[in-house]
């Protein structure tokens, strides 16, 4: 490697540390490369909606979402030693809500501006299309339609790719998505079904929309303090918004009055009502930080059975740690109900393997699983429980 290529090198990855917050990017610590997250701006009332004629879309026709965010788009990338000055970045990118025919697609236009870009680094000029272009580059509008592509073709076009280059370097042949289906190697939909995929979407969505909710600031109309969402509920029918002191006192008032089945919103003429799963929130917290003896004042003003309700979610908690596994890094229990075998740890986000637990190279996960010398060669999607058309390419071989 040229003391000038080092260099170049050096300060790019320098400056995307600098520029993006830690989850959007990660730099490996084995190689030179890493990871990038790509987080999309979604316009407005942003619809997503599933038809076609296969079984699985059948099961789930008529499925229609307003969200307002979708899952990221995630690169990962290792520079060889003679970049930028002649080759560029191996990369895969991969997506859960774009068919492999579109992140090929997209896949070819980052070949094009490396070789707009060549001899000057590139990862910015990536990461920019992706995340400002992607939608009117594939032209996705709302509503959406959802669609799976074959993850066996996939994995197999995935174990095509010669090891020996590791992510070889060109692309999808075209980049009209219209086109009949081009799978380019380094194109991953890591989702196994369309049911999942429609789970992980909204899973997605409702986390990010408490994650933003969380940091924003909201006047309470009951104390008339500003607090942060963390320290505040909101209505779900009304968004009404209100510190969740305030909320206690205005609920225990109520439940005084014999208003127990009909938790209102303190907003006058406001119709909302409180959600079970808000209520239960609160008596469990409260259930939890009380003495001995105000946990049999609650239990006989709510009855036990409620009580027992509140707490399950915790008791969920303890059922994690005896059916999962340990990140091989963190120990963090992680439970697996369905997707690839490509793991993320929710406590420290390292990627391993499901099968044999061993730790992923954040520059190139997937090799584990196109490498024949792995023991878990064209083992993506291997044990995954799935029903529908997504396998039919088996029987048409």
């Amino acid at each position: 490697m040229s003391s000038e290529d080092r260099e170049a090198q050096e300060d790019e990855l320098l400056a995307l540390a600098s520029i993006y917050d830690g989850d959007e990017f990660r730099k490996a610590e084995s190689v030179q490369g890493g990871e990038t997250r790509i987080y999309l701006d979604l316009p407005q009332n942003f619809k997503i909606f599933v038809s076609g004629n296969s079984n699985e879309c059948l099961q789930n026709s008529g499925f229609e979402y307003t969200i307002c965010f979708l899952p990221p788009l995630v690169l990962n990338f290792e520079l060889p030693p003679d970049y930028p000055s002649s080759s560029p970045p191996s990369f895969t990118l991969s997506g859960k809500w774009l068919s492999p025919t579109q992140l090929s697609a997209l896949c070819k236009h980052l070949d094009n501006l490396w070789e707009e870009h060549r001899g000057s680094v590139v990862l910015f000029a990536w990461m920019q299309f992706l995340k400002e272009e992607t939608l009117a580059y594939l032209n996705i509008v709302s509503p959406f339609e959802l669609k799976m592509g074959s993850q066996k073709k996939v994995q197999r076009r995935m174990a095509q790719a010669s090891p020996s280059t590791d992510l070889a370097f060109g692309g999808a042949a075209g980049s009209d998505v219209d086109q009949e289906e081009v799978v380019d190697e380094r194109a991953v939909q890591d989702v196994e079904s369309l049911s999942s995929l429609i789970q992980e979407i909204l899973d997605f969505d409702q986390a990010q929309q408490i994650k933003c909710f969380n940091s924003k600031l909201f006047l309470c109309n009951i104390c008339f303090c500003e607090k942060l969402g963390s320290e505040c509920m909101y209505f779900l029918e009304c968004r009404h918004v209100y510190c969740k002191a305030c909320l206690k006192d205005y609920f225990e008032i109520q439940i005084r009055d014999g208003q127990v089945q009909c938790l209102n919103c303190p907003e006058p003429k406001c119709p909302s009502v409180a959600t079970p799963g808000q209520k239960l929130i609160d008596l469990r917290n409260e259930y939890l930080q009380a003495d001995e003896a105000n946990k049999r004042f609650l239990e006989q003003r709510y009855g036990k059975r409620v009580i027992q309700k509140a707490l399950e979610e915790m008791e969920s908690k303890e059922w994690l740690e005896k059916n999962s596994k340990s990140c091989p890094c963190c120990g963090t229990p992680i439970e697996k109900l369905d997707g690839c075998n490509k793991m993320t740890c929710t406590g420290c986000m390292q990627y391993f393997c499901w099968i044999c637990m061993g730790s992923l190279s954040r520059a190139n996960p997937y090799k584990h699983f196109t490498d024949p010398a792995s023991p878990c060669f064209n083992r993506l999607f291997h044990a995954v429980d799935v029903n529908g058309d997504i396998w039919e390419d088996e029987i048409e071989d």
